[in-house]
């Protein structure tokens, strides 16, 4: 029988953070506008931030591809496909060990730069720390699910309780009952990651919204120095000349 508290955890938590992700973004957009931003600190220090910043981005990317495998997609069609089961947690596995400690060590670096770096240091915030400490657990319930799994690999199968549940949301149909059976590592990874989501509006990490996709679709800019154009037969014009 699902508890009150399950019932709470997984059928009713998952909706609010949604509530506040969507809200929070909006309201964030109409009055803080010019504080979507991740205010950028390179001109302090740019050394730590070329080797720190590409590892935990690119980390952080394959994450979320593994997240949406392995929570999207069903077992069933991975074994369709030809991919066992141990197959598929073997790369799950080491990809996801890999990508988790790149991410980690990436915000590492990050976090001492900005620990260590004086100006970085004086502008960072009280909301900044707040976000740092709720994403570095986020990390390390992941990397510790990971490992978990490589060290009992006969605990509950995610893709038969977490994966399952987390599809039932999207049909408002939330099977709080399979939740209750995953392990208490894939619970804790759970609750922290609607921690992180809900706090997401509200830091730097909106800015993670604002990825130029326009750029994708602009037509090119050709750009021509005066030097070629003055070699031609054309006379140079400067801007402010009357044609």
């Amino acid at each position: 029988m699902t508890s009150t508290l399950d019932i709470l955890l997984w059928a009713v938590l998952p909706y609010v953070t949604v509530a506040i992700l969507v809200l929070g973004t909006i309201w964030r957009y109409r009055y803080d506008r010019f504080g979507w931003t991740t205010r950028s600190s390179q001109v302090y220090e740019s050394r730590l931030l070329r080797v720190g910043s590409p590892m935990f981005h690119f980390g952080l990317l394959v994450v979320v591809i593994g997240h949406f495998v392995g929570l999207v997609i069903p077992k069933s069609l991975t074994t369709d496909l030809g991919l066992s089961n141990e197959g598929y947690h073997v790369m799950a596995l080491s990809l996801g060990g890999v990508a988790g400690i790149c991410t980690l060590t990436g915000i590492g670096i990050l976090i001492w730069r900005r620990r260590t770096t004086g100006p970085v240091f004086l502008a960072t915030t009280k909301n900044d720390k707040t976000m740092y400490v709720v994403l570095v657990c986020a990390l390390v319930a992941g990397l510790a699910t990971t490992v978990i799994s490589v060290v009992s690999p006969h605990q509950t199968d995610y893709r038969e309780t977490v994966s399952p549940w987390f599809r039932s949301l999207f049909i408002l149909q939330p099977e709080a009952g399979l939740m209750a059976q995953a392990s208490l590592s894939f619970k804790v990874h759970a609750v922290v990651g609607m921690a992180l989501f809900a706090i997401w509006p509200f830091t730097r990490l909106v800015h993670a919204f604002s990825a130029p996709i326009q750029y994708l679709f602009r037509p090119y800019i050709v750009y021509r120095s005066r030097e070629s154009s003055a070699a031609g037969t054309r006379p140079v014009r400067r801007g402010w000349e009357q044609r």
